[in-house]
């Protein structure tokens, strides 16, 4: 192994080292300073500051989880659609055609989503 290959890793290594023992010691700062007496405002559900109204528990619509997996699935296809914009020109044409099909999908399954009502808030 080259010794510049190696020293091109130590200012990883060292990065490495140096934020775990960041992590490890700020968890333990927590552990140490971090009031243990338990009351009852401490055990209450977190609703963002406010006093909790109603049941912790509360049943949430299937609605709101189709959003969110629509959310998903077209979050993910800009993760994909991005790096290929960025390589599109020296590419081969099979590669345009690829982002083709794959965005026919996605519009196909947004199509039968909205054909299927998944869009109408009641």
């Amino acid at each position: 192994m080259p010794v510049d290959y190696a020293s091109d890793y130590v200012a990883v290594l060292v990065a490495t080292i140096l934020g775990t023992g960041m992590v490890v010691v700020s968890f333990t700062i927590g552990w140490l300073l971090a009031p243990r007496k338990a009351t009852p405002m401490k055990l209450s559900p977190y609703e963002c500051g406010i006093p909790q109204t109603g049941q912790h528990w509360q049943q949430v619509r299937i609605r709101y989880y189709l959003y969110a997996i629509l959310f998903l699935v077209f979050d993910v296809e800009a993760a994909f659609v991005f790096p290929w914009a960025v390589v599109f020109a020296r590419s081969a044409p099979s590669v345009f055609w690829a982002m083709i099909f794959f965005i026919g999908v996605l519009c196909f399954g947004l199509m039968y989503g909205w054909k299927k009502g998944v869009f109408q808030w009641r």
